[in-house]
């Protein structure tokens, strides 16, 4: 903890030494970290320096606790959270994940827009991957997707047959790129001719974008998204205690 602040309290620096753990991948998502006991004996602190230490990474949404079990790296589900923008479903009224198809990879200088959203430099690289989301082969979702080029370079030379239909896994298991966490913005306007093409819809149809800004676990981007759907599928949903 030598090469933090030393002007925090130490508890807070125990803190950042476990994030950036975490972040180096020493504890990967859903695996447990050692015991709040081995914590402050490998640290030469007190148990509770340690409980404090993790009660602020349970704050931060980095670990998360489980009776009788321990703590462990949180590894949150972001595909399910569009079930609370969109109705999702099959012909049989089952909810049903889409099905993803990728239309098309590039790797190329990043736009202005682009490249601040993920924090490059201006003109740095990005891949851009152009993607469909279908229930039952019907468009339902139609997604532009960058990514930093030199992160994610690995993907360049992976099939887009092997891509699936959840990304994030792929982002983990092929370049070592996990999401922790993401802010998303809501937008209503009319379709572009493009998506409108995509959807299978009529141009200036009323759509629905969600743009989704994807961290790691030190809050650094790694991907930024819009996908777009029709306004009629749309829906929120938020419970309120």
């Amino acid at each position: 903890m030598d090469s933090f602040d030393p002007r925090l309290p130490l508890y807070q620096r125990l803190r950042d030494q476990i994030a950036q753990d975490i972040t180096r991948n020493v504890w990967g998502p859903g695996q447990a970290i050692p015991t709040e006991a081995e914590l402050a004996q490998a640290h030469k602190v007190a148990v509770g320096t340690v409980r404090k230490a993790i009660d602020l990474l349970v704050a931060q949404g980095l670990i998360e606790r489980v009776q009788g079990r321990g703590s462990f790296v949180r590894r949150p589900s972001f595909d399910s959270s569009l079930f609370r923008f969109f109705r999702f479903q099959g012909a049989d009224g089952t909810r049903r994940v889409p099905e993803s198809r990728i239309l098309s990879r590039i790797r190329r200088p990043g736009p202005p827009e682009t490249t601040e959203a993920l924090g490059l430099p201006a003109g740095a690289e990005v891949i851009h991957l152009s993607r469909l989301r279908l229930i039952d082969r019907h468009p339902v979702l139609a997604e532009a997707i960058w990514l930093p080029a030199e992160r994610f370079a690995p993907l360049m030379d992976l099939a887009t047959e092997a891509f699936g239909d959840l990304l994030y896994p792929l982002y983990e298991r092929h370049c070592h790129a996990i999401v922790a966490s993401a802010r998303e913005t809501l937008s209503v306007g009319a379709a572009a001719d493009e998506t409108a093409g995509l959807l299978g819809i009529p141009p200036g149809t009323p759509v629905v974008a969600i743009e989704r800004l994807a961290l790691g676990y030190d809050d650094r981007p790694l991907e930024w998204r819009r996908s777009h759907g029709p306004a009629d599928q749309f829906r929120y949903q938020i419970e309120i205690r």
